[in-house]
């Protein structure tokens, strides 16, 4: 037996008809089996290959293209939290919230705190400059983020 459940690859072959062709539904596979394990692992890998008619190597090569998935080995917490590091969000003290961010929940951007609460990274750029430093807590974005605002931000993140 898999890691996919059934109903996650039913859920892959359903998005297959909006595409020409299932190789370009690779990213759309991988971001669902992402968001419900938290993870692609390589047994993923194969069973999405599998249901797209491309060699594992194909699924991996687009996988690792991109930082947003985490692969074997690696797991998101409950919560992704994203500090923009653009150069509008840089400019506003963005590297100074990312540090605050690291010390408020103990890990360095990339990790996940011990609880599996909040995996924290940072982004080159988030489309949110208006509200520089911003962040995105998984897909919302959060404008005008202060120190104090971050540590709210955290407190929240960790009741969920």
């Amino acid at each position: 037996m898999g890691v996919l459940s059934d109903d996650l690859k039913a859920r892959i072959r359903a998005v297959l008809p909006k595409y020409p062709r299932k190789q370009a539904a690779t990213l759309p596979a991988l971001h669902l089996v992402h968001d419900q394990l938290r993870t692609v692992s390589n047994e993923a890998v194969v069973e999405i290959a599998e249901i797209l008619d491309l060699h594992p190597s194909e699924v991996f090569d687009a996988m690792t293209f991109y930082a947003f998935y985490k692969g074997e080995g690696e797991r998101l917490g409950k919560t992704r939290l994203w500090v923009c590091r653009g150069l509008a969000c840089m400019l506003r003290g963005a590297y100074e919230l990312i540090e605050h961010c690291e010390a408020k929940l103990g890990v360095h951007c990339g990790q996940t705190t011990p609880d599996g609460a909040v995996t924290l990274e940072f982004a080159e750029c988030i489309g949110a400059c208006d509200g520089a430093p911003a962040c995105l807590r998984d897909d919302v974005h959060v404008m005008d983020v202060t120190p104090e605002k971050a540590d709210e931000l955290i407190q929240e993140l960790r009741r969920k």
